[in-house]
């Protein structure tokens, strides 16, 4: 990368930033590669935040099923975590996982899993695991909120037969045929996952992170306290296939200590650790036995610390200067928060980084851990909150005898209740890929790049004002 133009005298945010086009031999964006290529298995540059209320296991799932890497937070209890990596493990690469649900579980309940829209669905199974049928979710709208699914199933929703899907194409074309958005894929009348129309036709375009038994990747946070040691044996043999060793300051001797005990068991996994935000923070956690370096230190949506304690730093500087720092060194940087638009994600990558790690944005989607709720005017939403914040300690630390739980909580910093509307238009985490991943591949092309090594070499990054930011807006109203 390099700058066009003024040179800066400060430290960046995205904001502050742009990409210059250049020339470009690369015709179409589908001509680029995102693959990270980070040690991990992922093919595009997109992870999702250890954060409760973004990555559970069904966005994880969601997510490697097209080229990305969730990764489970530290606070699920280890017994939870160690069955959520082999569910994830479980879940079909081919087809999207189903929503499941019993006959007399009510449109109430579906309604807190998905929302009433086309291409979505519920599976209803009895309690012996038969399959019953399937529920459009498009139907739920309809409904008394009362109505029990299996009052819905009048006539089994029309399935697909694996044997008869040969590849994602063809899943489409039978979709197309039986004049059908949604529809449960059997193998020998077992269930074996759900497709639609543009799950098929995504499936086209995406190439699946998998590990080296051909099943989905996944990734798990452990903190930096406690016996280390164990829980990361524990995760490795549940089937984890990166660890990220987490802390708010990850520049810290308890981390170098953490770090250096987990690489010495040798687990044959790439070693994430985090946060830093200078180039002698990236030294020392390599050192300490670090493949890839987490960076940022309050650019997330909902992080207080920079207000509370003024530690931090612009994120596109932190990026920019500790990504060189790394490339010295043998090891790659994931930014870490900060992140708006897809504009955002094609700036952290042009400053260096492999893969960007997205968390509120990712709160408000369907897959996201939670139930759905519905405000005072009809829209739907997903609570959010911060890994520093109260209700994130309470969670965190809720096992403690209350005075040292009040203790802690009387320092938590961050938010801890926070609505994340559902966009109507992409409700779901894919729908949110494809504006991501669609944007990154067109800023590839501009800059003349077909692969991320390529990009960081060739991207040109100009200085801009306030008003220049806004101007690349989208007006909200017409003329």
């Amino acid at each position: 990368m390099e700058f066009y133009g003024q040179e800066p005298v400060f430290d960046l945010t995205y904001s502050d930033v742009f990409l210059v086009p250049s020339r470009s031999d690369v015709a179409s964006r589908l001509d680029v590669s995102l693959a990270p290529n980070d040690g991990t298995a992922a093919q595009i540059p997109i992870v999702s935040a250890n954060m409760n209320s973004v990555t559970g296991p069904r966005l994880a799932a969601t997510l490697a099923r097209r080229g990305g890497l969730g990764v489970l937070p530290q606070d699920m209890p280890l017994q939870e975590l160690d069955a959520a990596i082999r569910w994830v493990k479980s879940q079909p690469v081919e087809y999207d996982t189903p929503i499941e649900l019993a006959p007399d579980a009510t449109v109430a309940d579906a309604l807190l899993v998905t929302p009433a829209l086309a291409g979505h669905g519920i599976v209803v199974k009895s309690t012996a695991g038969e399959y019953l049928g399937c529920v459009p979710a498009a139907l739920l709208g309809d409904s008394a909120p009362d109505t029990k699914l299996g009052e819905l199933l009048s006539g089994r929703l029309t399935s697909i037969d694996a044997e008869d899907v040969t590849d994602p194409r063809s899943a489409f074309d039978l979709l197309v045929a039986a004049d059908l958005d949604f529809a449960p894929v059997l193998r020998h009348g077992a269930l074996v996952g759900t497709l639609s129309r543009t799950s098929a036709l995504r499936a086209t375009l995406y190439r699946p992170a998998l590990d080296a038994s051909g099943r989905l990747i996944v990734a798990a946070a452990i903190g930096i306290n406690g016996d280390v040691a164990a829980k990361a044996r524990a995760l490795a043999a549940a089937g984890v296939d990166v660890l990220v060793l987490d802390t708010a300051h990850g520049h810290q001797e308890g981390m170098l200590s953490a770090l250096a005990t987990v690489k010495s068991l040798r687990l044959g996994i790439p070693l994430v650790a985090g946060n830093i935000v200078t180039p002698v923070g990236a030294s020392d956690l390599v050192s300490a036995g670090a493949d890839i370096l987490k960076v940022g230190v309050g650019p997330g949506a909902m992080c207080t610390t920079r207000m509370m304690t003024a530690v931090g730093r612009p994120q596109f500087s932190a990026v920019l200067e500790t990504a060189e720092s790394a490339r010295d060194l043998g090891v790659h940087v994931w930014a870490d928060g900060g992140v708006r638009y897809p504009r955002d994600v094609a700036l952290a990558l042009a400053a260096g980084a492999s893969s960007v790690m997205i968390g509120s944005w990712f709160a408000g989607t369907i897959e996201a851990p939670g139930s759905l709720h519905t405000d005072a005017t009809g829209r739907l939403f997903k609570e959010s909150w911060g890994m520093a914040s109260t209700k994130a300690v309470q969670e965190r630390f809720g096992r403690l005898d209350p005075y040292e739980l009040a203790r802690k909580t009387l320092f938590a910093e961050g938010i801890s209740s926070s609505k994340i509307y559902l966009d109507p238009g992409r409700p779901s985490v894919e729908d949110l890929l494809d504006m991501i991943t669609s944007g990154v591949r067109s800023s590839f092309t501009y800059a003349g790049a077909s692969t991320l090594p390529e990009f960081w070499e060739r991207a040109r990054v100009g200085l801009q004002s306030a008003a220049g930011y806004d101007e690349g807006k989208a007006l909200p109203v017409s003329w």
